[in-house]
């Protein structure tokens, strides 16, 4: 609930299971029940609208996967200020030859460089062979200074680590490279919430995990069948994630900064299609 509450949220629908056909579901289905409620959101190269599920309780969720909803997927911006994300997202992002070591790797530096900043990151495995790191931002900025802060971001993380690939065209970095995916914070990018299920068979969760977990935590391991026991024991690892705030300003900073010294911004990747 903490991870879905007062966020736009895409749904990804496996109407005829998880080994079939995907539905990608920004407006809310047809026919749900009046107490659903939704939030509006708009797609500017379309100039359309949408209104997407909005979870306030958890019989929206339930009602979500009875509509076949195996993945949840929120925006980071919630509808009191939709325009203005509220949430960091920093991806982490394995290309087909590099190891979950790397990912590993690669995340220590992150964690360095975020506690140079004073910033309080949240990990958790993506559900995936990659991992996710969430920091809490005011809803100061545009998803275009989100963006470009966290782009200035990982190409800090990219000098300390050769591991790190910042190459705008997936075909064109190195395939044993980890990439910091800063697009995750452009207009309607979406990622799994914390405790989403995947649509595979094996049924793993995006899961909270600490930061002394990372060497060890395989994400393999975190599914259906085991994260509730440790949601018992450990409870919502990032359940503090609203009291720790970092203001992007060092961030943009630095983005002027390598602007100045001749580095380029990738173009904005264009909107999904509403």
């Amino acid at each position: 609930m903490r991870a879905l509450r007062d966020r736009p949220c895409m749904l990804h629908r496996f109407p005829t299971g998880v080994t079939g056909e995907k539905v990608h579901q920004k407006r809310l289905p047809r026919g749900a029940p009046d107490w659903v409620e939704t939030v509006r959101v708009h797609f500017p190269r379309w100039n359309r609208t949408a209104d997407e599920l909005c979870v306030q309780h958890p019989a929206d969720v339930v009602w979500a996967v009875q509509m076949s909803t195996v993945e949840f997927h929120p925006w980071n911006s919630r509808r009191g200020h939709v325009e203005q994300p509220d949430e960091w997202r920093i991806d982490l992002d394995p290309m087909p030859e590099a190891s979950y070591d790397d990912v590993r790797r690669v995340a220590h530096v992150v964690h360095e460089v975020l506690d140079e900043l004073g910033a309080t990151g949240f990990p958790k495995t993506s559900g995936g062979s990659g991992m996710h790191v969430y920091v809490r931002i005011p809803p100061e900025h545009g998803f275009a200074d989100v963006r470009r802060s966290a782009h200035a971001f990982a190409r800090e993380v990219g000098r300390r680590c050769d591991l790190v690939d910042l190459t705008w065209w997936r075909k064109d970095r190195d395939p044993a490279s980890v990439f910091v995916d800063y697009n995750q914070n452009a207009r309607d990018h979406t990622i799994r919430s914390a405790y989403s299920v995947r649509g595979v068979p094996e049924a793993v969760v995006s899961t909270p995990i600490r930061w002394d977990e990372v060497d060890d935590a395989d994400p393999r391991d975190f599914t259906i069948a085991t994260v509730p026991a440790r949601f018992v024991e450990l409870g919502d690892l990032h359940a503090g994630i609203d009291d720790a705030p970092f203001s992007l300003a060092p961030l943009l900073d630095w983005a002027d900064r390598d602007a100045h010294e001749g580095a380029e911004e990738p173009p904005e990747p264009q909107d999904l299609d509403a």
